[in-house]
């Protein structure tokens, strides 16, 4: 077996014993919550609850499902308490093979990317879901008993909470595109219109169907690429003005330094081939 196809064999290990423990740090996370499964499904309830007219109550169509949901409120509960730590496992797999200054870019963009997740779905669940659920209880026909099953409602809080993490993403993904050189800051300027009108477009896709909803989602999408592109600026200029030797990562997790070497000009070329020539011809004996 060759050097290669150890190496990368040891890497696969490497990651099934990484991916090992993530799924035991969050099976213990679930193990732990598990008791409280139900408080926690009432906790995500609330927003709801809180909104329904007098006697309304949530319901259950499926036999199982009184038990399954819940459970699966406390394991989205138990990742996100884990993520910490899985976010650390894939840290600790993939940072031998990066550059010193991917290091440094990439630890502060994940620890923030985490960070805005969260937010997004504290911004959905504090201020969204109230204002949705509101409106949807004003302008239910007399008469109708406005109750939804447990099932659906969880599909839908899910769907919004992935809708405004990743919204809140957008500050991380304009600092990628910049810094890895896919687009720069002036054509993301240039886009500004475009951004607007796709932000609402997004916005009409992913949320119910109400203008408030819909301004909720696209308006911070468009704060949040103005503040991506301020944070790309200062990224730039920081790149721009490194103050450290460029490191080459190695197999081993080991880093080489490499060489300040840049092509020399046509007349840097020019001028040395002429200082040979003048040396050759002051270093060669006269003929006899």
């Amino acid at each position: 077996m060759s050097d290669g196809e150890e190496s990368f064999l040891s890497h696969l290990v490497e990651l099934r014993d990484r991916l090992i423990r993530m799924l035991i740090v969050i099976g213990v996370v679930f193990v732990c919550l598990f008791p409280w499964a139900k408080e926690l499904y009432s906790l995500l309830a609330q927003p709801l609850l809180a909104t329904l007219p007098q006697g309304g109550q949530m319901i259950a169509t499926d036999v199982v499902g009184v038990f399954l949901v819940p459970m699966k409120v406390a394991l989205m509960v138990a990742f996100l308490i884990a993520l910490p730590y899985v976010l650390y496992q894939g840290w600790a797999f993939i940072a031998p093979g990066l550059y010193s200054h991917e290091k440094r870019l990439a630890l502060p963009l994940v620890a923030v990317s985490v960070l805005l997740f969260f937010v997004g779905m504290a911004f959905a669940y504090f201020l969204v879901f109230p204002t949705v659920f509101g409106f949807m209880a004003k302008v239910a026909p007399e008469g109708v008993a406005w109750m939804t099953d447990i099932e659906k409602y969880l599909s839908f809080v899910m769907t919004t909470f992935i809708a405004f993490g990743v919204t809140f993403e957008v500050p991380v993904l304009v600092v990628v595109l910049v810094y890895v050189g896919i687009v720069d800051l002036t054509t993301l300027k240039a886009w500004r219109p475009y951004v607007i009108v796709g932000s609402f477009v997004i916005a009409a896709i992913f949320t119910p169907p109400d203008v408030i909803s819909q301004l909720m989602m696209a308006v911070p999408m468009c704060l949040l690429f103005e503040l991506g592109l301020l944070m790309a600026r200062l990224v730039a200029r920081r790149s721009a003005h490194p103050d450290d030797q460029e490191e080459m990562p190695t197999p081993g997790g080991g880093a080489e330094p490499t060489a300040d070497w840049a092509p020399a000009s046509a007349d840097e070329m020019d001028k040395t081939v002429a200082e040979l020539a003048s040396r050759a011809g002051a270093d060669r004996k006269p003929d006899a």
